[in-house]
């Protein structure tokens, strides 16, 4: 997948294209079934292409009704590189493209940059000054350049009869119901960020964890200990395909010790006492939650829990 930054960067003669245009915070299922009907409507050999943006508008607009995202800009490409497009446009959301009128978004990015011959949006899309323009404004603008408009419905949940959304992630993470949170994001829920040094406590305990630094990315959800994976991507000079480990993963700030500030999230690779990921880049992905987090009254009741925990994490992952 081709990764653009800006309108300019996009090659001449580029189109057509199909664009889904959204925040794709999570590129959960909702978002998946617009990038696969892109998929199908580009496939008379027009390019897909996937415009969002580098953070929530609401950031810049309004940050004070902005909502933590449920993933970074890093993780955002790479998942929209999975769905199999075949680039994203990522915008930077400055003044200068929030000052834009829908006419000159539409003019200048899907007309001129990209070549756009279809565009697809949810139901509640509003783009441009003021958040003036919505989906009837974009076909009267396709009206004038060429370009058709397909509004796709919101993908529903069976089971509990509401829309796939982000909203709705964030609060399963928040319980920390990672696994209801993964059915709706087709996926795991993931944080991605470097391994730091930490307090290497639970080396001394027997349990040696690889600590993000507090600057990952991705939506961290509720305090306690969980089943999932760890892929090391390497290091930022020896980057690679990502070699994924089975891993104990704690959430929290370490209530038996209190000498944790911050939460943190640490992972325990299972079997692996001797490998080094100090500076790479790992992806932690939460699988199941396994017990919440509490203090234990000394070491010797805290190890055993944790030997408990990592035959739950085994069974939990199979």
């Amino acid at each position: 997948m081709i990764v653009f930054h800006e309108p300019a960067e996009v090659p001449a003669g580029f189109g057509p294209s199909v664009v889904a245009i959204g925040k794709f915070d999570g590129v959960h299922a909702g978002h998946r079934a617009i990038l696969e009907r892109a998929r199908v409507d580009a496939a008379t050999g027009a390019k897909v292409v996937a415009v969002t943006f580098d953070r929530n508008p609401l950031a810049l607009l309004r940050p004070e009704l902005c909502p933590e995202s449920l993933i970074g800009a890093t993780q955002k490409i790479q998942l929209l590189a999975e769905t199999g497009i075949d680039a994203t446009l990522m915008l930077r959301f400055d003044e200068q493209l929030a000052d834009l009128s829908p006419h000159a978004f539409v003019e200048h990015v899907l007309v001129g940059a990209l070549g756009v011959r279809t565009v697809l949006v949810g139901d509640d899309f509003r783009f441009g000054k003021g958040g003036a323009g919505t989906p009837e404004t974009l076909r009267e603008l396709g009206a004038e350049f060429g370009f058709s408009v397909e509004v796709i419905a919101d993908v529903q949940s069976r089971d509990a009869g509401r829309r796939v959304s982000s909203t709705w992630i964030r609060e399963l993470l928040t319980d920390g119901d990672v696994a209801g949170a993964g059915k709706l994001l087709g996926r795991p829920a993931s944080v991605w960020g470097e391994v730091v040094h930490g307090l290497k406590r639970g080396r001394e305990l027997g349990f040696p964890t690889a600590n993000l630094s507090p600057d990952l990315e991705g939506f961290v959800p509720a305090d306690g200990v969980y089943a999932g994976w760890l892929i090391d991507e390497g290091s930022a000079d020896r980057l690679r395909s990502g070699i994924r480990y089975p891993a104990a993963i704690s959430v929290g700030t370490n209530p038996t010790f209190d000498d944790v500030p911050v939460r943190q999230v640490e992972a325990h690779v299972l079997d692996e006492t001797e490998i080094d990921l100090y500076g790479h880049r790992v992806e932690v992905q939460f699988v199941a939650r396994v017990r919440g987090m509490v203090a234990f009254e000394g070491i010797d009741p805290l190890i055993a829990q944790m030997q408990t925990d990592v035959e739950h994490v085994r069974a939990a992952l199979g």
